[in-house]
This record gives structure tokens, C-alpha cells and sequence, in this order.
């Protein structure tokens, strides 16, 4: 989502089109990203009950875990917020007349409006806190995939 859907949506859809489709996709892919996690924590941790644990799999059950608990954490506090700002910042940009346009937006007026410019702001830092933290979860999802296709080399 992050660098294929949402990259080429913001360079295609209006800003407001594109909080619209924002609004309904991020609480179902990190939805949807936190129970897959879960799955694969649990098919990992019991796949490996069978064995007695070295580094490699306690490293990668934290992996699992940090991975899970991130997406968990990003759908129950961060998108309700997020979801919220897009709402109120729609809402404020459609009485000023911006926001029709693609990608990126000059905000007139509004850029001397003090409320607007600290929900901007709020509105910036909890989407980068999303952005980092489905970064970070590929990272995790990557390397328990290069320790997986180690184990096979390995076989």
C-alpha cells in the first residue's frame, strides 16, 4: 500500500478522492496485515515446537512478534486518528476551495489559519508514524522469509 497503491493514487486522484480511498483502505490492510501476522506467528511458534529452540528461531519468533504487534498497534491507535484528521481536513479544504487538485497542494488561505496548520501537522506526523510502521513491517516480513528460504537452502 504504501509504495505501490498509495504513490500512484496520490499522483492520480484528487487529494480529497484520495483521503476517501485512504479512509476505507487503511483500517482493512492493517486489519487484514495484523491477522496474517498473527497466522504466521502462530504456524511459526508451532511449527518449531518440534525442535528445540536455538538463536535463529527465538530471533525470529521476536521478528513475528514485533511485526504482529506494530500493524495491531498502527489499526487500533494511529488509523482512528488518521482517518479522523482526513475527515476534518476534507471537510475544512472543501469551504476553502482546495483539495480538487492531484498531488501536491498549495493551501491558499489556509496556511495562515492556525487550527488548520496544527491539523495539518497532526495530520503529517500520524500518517509518517503509519508510513514508517508498514516500513518496518516488511522489513520484519523480510527477514523471516530470508531465514525461511536459509532453512531450505540448508535441507
Amino acid at each position: 500500500m504504501t509504495f505501490i497503491s498509495g504513490l500512484s493514487l496520490y499522483f492520480n486522484l484528487s487529494r480529497h478522492v484520495f483521503g476517501a480511498v485512504q479512509q476505507v483502505l487503511f483500517p482493512k490492510y492493517f486489519s487484514l496485515n495484523s491477522f496474517l501476522s498473527l497466522i504466521t506467528l502462530i504456524s511459526f511458534s508451532h511449527l518449531s515446537q518440534k525442535t528445540e529452540w536455538d538463536f535463529n528461531q527465538m530471533l525470529q519468533t521476536s521478528v513475528l512478534i514485533t511485526c504482529f504487534l506494530l500493524e495491531l498497534l498502527i489499526r487500533l491507535y494511529i488509523v482512528p486518528p488518521v482517518i479522523h484528521l482526513i475527515s476534518v481536513k476534507t471537510k475544512i479544504e472543501a469551504t476553502a476551495g482546495v483539495g480538487q487538485e492531484v498531488g501536491y497542494c498549495d493551501p491558499g488561505a489556509l496556511k495562515n489559519c492556525p487550527y488548520y496548520t496544527k491539523l495539518h501537522s497532526q495530520f503529517r506526523r500520524l500518517h509518517m508514524i503509519v508510513a514508517v510502521g508498514n516500513i518496518c513491517t516488511m522489513v520484519c516480513s523480510a527477514l523471516h522469509l530470508h531465514s525461511l528460504a536459509l532453512q531450505w537452502t540448508c535441507l
